[in-house]
């Protein structure tokens, strides 16, 4: 998307919700579809490593306590597919060394804080690093959420969220 296509939302149709210290912005005027609107995001999320066998016993693993079946191999790459999206993870097609995003993180929806924990706990057994802080509540106006954030075996920064009442 280019900066035309961002230059037609006016500014002051969003308003900013803070969430520990994350921003999000959120539609505020008629006309805007919402974060909670009806369209899709996303079809998949791929990352990338350099060990497909390491990263698809970890994968597994840690997926495994979301209830999602192990990983579908096609080639280079792995797969986890649900009714809800598709995880990938793939060794690069142009054949350099796979690198961790910079200030990026992939989050994946849990259904409690138990299974955020058990999340957490596999990905530790698997060799993933813990990163942030420990797992736990955090706060921000109207929203409290229980997270845990790991380093997987590339780098790539992955968080277990559930949203709380």
């Amino acid at each position: 998307m280019g900066k035309a296509a961002l230059a037609a939302c006016p500014p002051q149709a969003f308003s900013t919700v803070v969430v520990g210290t994350l921003r999000f912005a959120h539609p505020t005027v008629s006309g805007v579809v919402s974060v909670e609107g009806n369209g899709q995001m996303f079809s998949h999320v791929m990352i990338g490593t350099n060990d497909l066998d390491k990263a698809k016993a970890f994968y597994d693993k840690l997926l495994a306590t979301l209830e999602v079946r192990p990983a579908r191999v096609d080639g280079h790459r792995i797969f986890y597919i649900t009714k809800t999206g598709v995880f990938s993870v793939s060794k690069p097609i142009n054949g350099e060394a796979a690198t961790a995003a910079n200030g990026g993180t992939i989050g994946f929806a849990c259904n409690s804080p138990e299974q955020v924990d058990a999340w957490h706990a596999a990905g530790l057994a698997s060799g993933g690093k813990t990163c942030e802080d420990p797992p736990g509540i955090r706060q921000g106006p109207g929203v409290k959420l229980y997270l845990a954030y790991l380093r997987d075996l590339d780098g790539n920064k992955i968080c277990a969220m559930h949203r709380m009442a």
